[in-house]
């Protein structure tokens, strides 16, 4: 850890230095966006592949089985989408606390959850396609495993309904069902306490998500979401079509989020170029 702590501490020295003389910035051709902290660590990761044709993309395969290593590809993966609905009062108002630590709104000492190793929650979670994203399939349940924060969520494919009243989580409680060959997984129950993406758009315990994946070739699944909490947003905000490729040959890592890492981070990074500017 102490290595991977090194080699993006000294990644993002440049970001920062960057920030302050930059406003905006493209991030995976997406308008004011820069690699945060974390993901540093891991740009470039399974990108050789990225536009090179794949071997096995007519291989026959289960459309209801989504078993693999998969990476995003291209897409605003960094939100749902570049253009978020209007605000509720509530939601611009916790929209404008928000003090990121990267783009345009960027701050040196922000105040990003993530930065001090709160879980990142979800959908956030899904956005860096720099990191892979594995699914584990049985009968009954579909887990996605994240190596993004070393994290999981689970999917129940067993008819059950969405509880009345969930204990608010950090990842919600999701549910899914088949219509064909799409898969459509609704999930509620979020605490209120991450942001849904890198520029620190909002969201309330009310949010509801709704997911369709489908997978339309052996190497490709695409999914797109809808995102509903009129307590935050006076329109439902629905995603850009997300595309995730398998890569067989991916691994996952333990990238855990330490506290004590940063913290270092912090005091040899983010108070120094704070001081600066």
């Amino acid at each position: 850890m102490q290595k991977s702590l090194t080699k993006f501490t000294m990644v993002l020295a440049a970001v920062l230095a960057l920030s302050m003389v930059v406003s905006a910035q493209t991030d995976e051709g997406q308008a004011g966006q820069q690699p945060s902290a974390n993901q540093a660590r891991g740009r470039g990761r399974g990108r050789g592949e990225a536009n090179a044709p794949s071997p096995t993309a007519n291989l026959p395969y289960d459309p209801h089985d989504f078993s693999g290593i998969w990476m995003g590809r291209g897409g605003a993966f960094n939100s749902l989408s570049k253009d978020p609905p209007s605000m509720t009062a509530w939601g611009q108002a916790r929209y404008d606390a928000a003090k990121p630590g990267i783009g345009p709104r960027a701050q040196p000492l922000g105040n990003d959850p993530m930065m001090g190793c709160d879980p990142i929650g979800y959908p956030r979670i899904a956005f860096y396609n720099a990191y892979p994203m594995e699914f584990v399939q049985t009968k009954d349940r579909l887990i996605e495993f994240f190596d993004f924060f070393y994290t999981h969520r689970t999917i129940y494919l067993d008819g059950r309904k969405l509880p009345e009243d969930p204990e608010p989580t950090w990842y919600g409680y999701s549910v899914g069902h088949w219509e064909g060959t799409t898969l459509i997984v609704d999930t509620i129950g979020f605490n209120d306490q991450s942001w849904l993406d890198n520029d620190g758009h909002p969201h309330s315990d009310q949010m509801r998500l709704q997911e369709r994946f489908q997978r339309v070739d052996h190497d490709t699944i695409e999914s797109t979401m809808t995102l509903t909490d009129p307590k935050a947003y006076t329109m439902p905000w629905v995603s850009d079509k997300k595309t995730w490729k398998l890569t067989p040959k991916q691994t996952m890592r333990e990238d855990v989020c330490a506290p004590s890492d940063e913290e270092t981070y912090r005091k040899d990074m983010r108070e120094p170029a704070a001081n600066k500017k």
